[in-house]
């Protein structure tokens, strides 16, 4: 119980190091662009972080914690994980490098997992109780083919997204950019076009809503049994359309007044616009990341009852990961410690990097802050949906970069941007193979 205890307050630990390593990914562009001072900027992205907690569920937190088979590990690998994370994480924080925490905790995570295998196993195969011959790299779970032809999970998917998650946000970002430059000017054909997407926007989010019936079904109470409206709003599934419909909506509105604004009226709707895009992606920041941490308590608990058969676990510690006839069990002060613990990081800050995300990788407007912020925002939303934990700061920066390519190909510092690229590739293998070190020389004083 005493390590599990230590797990638990470490991943809290890291959660709040997350918080100011990536509290610039979500205030870089409003403190670029005056809209907020460094300290108004961490009291906005703080409170959308915690706000997180009512609009989320824990579907990357299932990811996560299904990283590797928690059937065959112990809590020194996942203390072994989280250790490797916090010090690459501290590193690059103090290197100003904006690498990304949830690589670095799927790295450590994953390394730990395959030291032990390596430990206990060597390197041939071995056979289990069922007689079913497993190598030491089964214990990581890669790939694993989706459900109904859903989205697929696993490491490997992960590492895909290292590269598809920057890519999706300046594309975003660049189409969004487009779309906004062409609104400026007096024709009909942008406005048609905005029209038509806000039309096929309320179309799409309604077909995603889960009604009433869906929400009651099997017993589950929704948070307002009174209101059969606020229960089928504030579910948290819909409320996270409902703010894509709204973000959608809000920018679609301002396109369409945009070309009879001057130039002084049109930067200072976009300021005000700024502050919705830096909330949104903070809320997407905070029910990303958090999610990670929520997926690697629940995996230790899950853990620490497996490797102590017959424990009487206090109802604190309540968790159960999902299977096939069963849902993602966990008891409410995880996620609410989790997403408090990462609020408070961002409330500390991160200085270095926000000089590097709202400055070196390209100069940035009230125009390219509200276009990069949306994407970024959306992209987080979608990869959140399909229950994949991919980076806040890779997405952003992609975002930085969608901007930036709007207007001319060298208005990017590519010099910058490979440096960043390198650290995002480097990030997975040293995370695994700083913690597989640490997890043997912690194997050394606890049997």
């Amino acid at each position: 119980m005493t390590i599990l205890i230590i797990i638990i307050v470490l991943a809290l630990i890291f959660d709040y190091i997350n918080g100011f390593h990536d509290a610039a990914n979500a205030i870089a562009t409003v403190v670029a662009t005056k809209v907020l001072t460094p300290f108004q900027a961490v009291l906005w992205a703080a409170f959308f972080n915690f706000l997180a907690y009512w609009v989320f569920g824990f579907g990357v937190a299932d990811t996560v914690a299904k990283t590797a088979d928690t059937m065959q590990i112990d809590l020194v690998v996942i203390l072994a994980g989280v250790i490797a994370a916090i010090c690459w994480n501290l590193l690059t924080w103090w290197l100003g490098i904006p690498s990304s925490s949830s690589h670095t905790l799927i790295g450590g995570f994953a390394g730990a997992a395959v030291a032990h295998a390596i430990a206990v196993h060597g390197f041939s195969g071995y056979v289990d109780a069922e007689g079913v011959t497993h190598h030491w790299y089964d214990i990581v779970s890669w790939y694993k083919a989706g459900k109904d032809g859903g989205m697929p999970s696993g490491v490997l998917i992960i590492i895909a997204f290292i590269v598809l998650a920057p890519l999706l946000g300046a594309l975003a970002s660049y189409l969004i950019s487009i779309w906004l430059l062409n609104a400026s000017r007096k024709s009909i054909g942008p406005k048609i076009f905005t029209v038509a997407l806000m039309l096929a926007t309320i179309w799409f989010v309604y077909t995603q809503m889960i009604p009433y019936e869906e929400i009651i079904k099997d017993g589950h109470k929704p948070r307002f049994a009174s209101s059969e409206f606020w229960s089928v709003a504030l579910e948290p599934h819909n409320i996270k359309w409902l703010l894509v419909a709204f973000i959608v909506l809000t920018v679609s509105g301002f396109c369409l007044i945009f070309s009879s604004l001057n130039l002084h009226q049109a930067d200072a709707a976009l300021k005000k616009m700024q502050l919705l895009s830096s909330a949104a992606f903070s809320l997407g920041h905070g029910g990303n990341d958090s999610q990670k941490v929520m997926g690697i308590i629940a995996a230790a608990v899950v853990v620490y009852i497996n490797t102590n058969p017959g424990v009487h676990m206090n109802p604190w510690l309540d968790v159960a990961l999902p299977s096939e006839d069963g849902a993602f069990k966990m008891p409410s002060w995880i996620p609410l410690a989790c997403y408090s613990a990462i609020a408070a990081g961002t409330l500390s800050g991160g200085w270095k990097i926000v000089k590097t995300m709202g400055s070196k990788i390209t100069k940035v407007s009230s125009f390219e802050g509200v276009a990069a912020e949306t994407a970024g925002a959306l992209t987080l939303y979608f990869t959140e949906h399909l229950k994949i934990p991919v980076s806040t700061t890779h997405t952003i920066t992609g975002s930085i970069i969608g901007v930036g390519l709007t207007k001319r190909v060298s208005a990017v510092r590519w010099g910058v941007t490979v440096s960043l690229i390198w650290a995002w590739i480097l990030t997975i293998p040293i995370s695994a193979l700083l913690a597989g070190l640490v997890y043997f020389i912690l194997s050394v004083f606890i049997k």
